[in-house]
């Protein structure tokens, strides 16, 4: 995140040193916070320093904002210290440590359905944003490779999406200079519309983005419908538009879950598919996958060779170093839970998720929005016209430790306020049926009040009318 802190000289001196809880006693000069110490500190000082500091953050099993894992066995934990030194684009140094990404990439593909006969392409990325950019690129540059073949000029590239898409899809759509086409949302709609789609398709097209899983609402979009759809378009006009699928957050969960959900590479438009271990794949942040229908739909031209650090080493990233804790991590889930402890887990979530939709549900204040037969999320908006908003809601919760975000839905349904509760390992049955009673608490104090009174609602947000 960019930096804007003051300047020193804009700070009172009280806030120009740490001021630590307990770690005052030992310390025999002031510590600067924003410049470099002159001396050095012993080793458990600094702890305590940056300990006391960390207090200050939210409690992660309370944060249900995030997707993110927050929560691993501690077998997990001891691997991922023990390859906290090993820097994962060394092969020739770590050449166990690239055998077990190339498995996870395999496992990975087998799990997405990939043709029986492809070996699988694909690597480990700093999460989904990462891969999004690598599988943005390769489509890119096999629209292009196209286009020259047809004696067509390769300018002017176009992805089509919905405006529900998470914010690294704009990123590689201005990073890389491709013309981003959203389909707006509607009152009903939170989710890309098929023929909506369609309608912004042309030649230029380099590829069609479906979400298994919106960030939104938890929502899957329907790319079977897509496929076929797209697949009439592309017959009738000589186009060969393909489909990316969006699996950050839902690629750990439909195999599991929904194993007959036709969405992945069973589909033949599905030319590549981008995953988050750090959500569902149960990995702390941050690892994510790029995997690749075949090795063809990897242009040869995106993959770079380097011998400086021993040997050969083919390399498809963004950043060159890269810590190797979380690939492994990812093996030992996959070899720790296999196919029945994801099942099992998944179907713990989707449980908890149906139960705190249901039970928001009869309360009689809300309506909720999202699917119980998708992602393990409840997304939730305010019944009728109220004196206090989804954005109340949310600070109120913040008093007992709940972190649930609130927000405005993207245009056109911007107008609709949600809450909207990830349920991750962390959130049992026990603990929803707290948040369930907390909610039921803070609408209870508001309408005594008549109204917020002085709860604290985001400025950014106070102008949204209906919300």
């Amino acid at each position: 995140m960019i930096s804007r802190k003051p300047a020193d000289a804009e700070l009172d001196p009280a806030e120009k040193h740490l001021a630590p809880q307990y770690a005052a006693r030992f310390l025999s000069v002031p510590v600067p916070r924003s410049e470099l110490p002159e001396g050095e500190l012993r080793p458990e000082v600094a702890h305590r320093l940056v300990h006391d500091e960390l207090t200050l953050d939210g409690n992660p099993t309370l944060n249900l904002a995030t997707f993110v894992t927050t929560w691993m066995e501690p077998e997990a934990r001891l691997l991922m210290d023990e390859c906290l030194d090993k820097n994962y684009v060394d092969q020739d140094e770590y050449p166990q440590t690239t055998e077990i990404q190339d498995r996870c990439v395999h496992i990975l593909s087998r799990l997405f359905n990939a043709p029986p006969d492809e070996a699988g392409a694909g690597t480990a990325t700093v999460g989904s944003s990462e891969a999004i950019h690598l599988c943005g690129l390769a489509l890119k540059w096999r629209w292009r490779q196209r286009r020259a073949a047809a004696g067509l000029t390769g300018d002017r590239p176009n992805i089509v999406m919905g405006a529900n898409v998470q914010v690294c899809w704009e990123k590689f759509a201005r990073y890389f200079d491709v013309e981003p086409r959203l389909v707006p949302l509607t009152a009903d709609r939170y989710v890309l519309g098929v023929a909506e789609a369609l309608a912004l398709v042309d030649e230029r097209t380099i590829a069609v983005v479906g979400i298994l899983g919106s960030t939104l609402t938890g929502q899957y979009e329907p790319i079977a419908e897509l496929n076929d759809a797209l697949t009439e378009l592309n017959g009738r006009t000589g186009w060969d538009v393909p489909i990316h699928v969006d699996a950050a957050s839902g690629g750990f969960v439909a195999p599991f879950a929904t194993p007959d959900l036709r969405w992945d590479f069973r589909l033949p438009l599905v030319r590549s598919i981008n995953v988050s271990g750090h959500k569902y794949g149960l990995v702390y942040p941050g690892v994510g996958w790029a995997i690749w229908r075949t090795e063809a739909d990897l242009p040869a031209d995106l993959v770079f060779h380097v011998n400086y650090l021993g040997g050969d080493e083919p390399t498809f990233n963004l950043n060159f170093s890269k810590g190797s804790s979380q690939i492994v991590a990812q093996y030992y889930n996959f070899v720790r839970l296999g196919r029945a402890g994801y099942s099992g887990i998944l179907t713990g979530l989707r449980s908890v998720a149906a139960y705190l939709a249901g039970a928001l549900n009869e309360t009689g204040h809300f309506d909720v929005l999202s699917d119980t037969g998708a992602l393990p999320v409840v997304c939730v908006c305010l019944r009728g016209d109220r004196p206090y908003s989804v954005f109340d809601l949310s600070q109120h919760l913040r008093q007992r430790g709940w972190i649930v975000p609130a927000y405005t839905l993207p245009p056109d349904a911007e107008h609709i306020c949600v809450l909207r509760i990830v349920v991750r390992e962390s959130l049992s049955r026990d603990l929803a049926g707290h948040l369930v009673a907390d909610v039921l608490g803070a609408i209870a104090y508001f309408e005594r009040a008549g109204g917020p009174a002085a709860q604290a609602v985001p400025t950014a947000h106070a102008t949204k009318g209906v919300c």
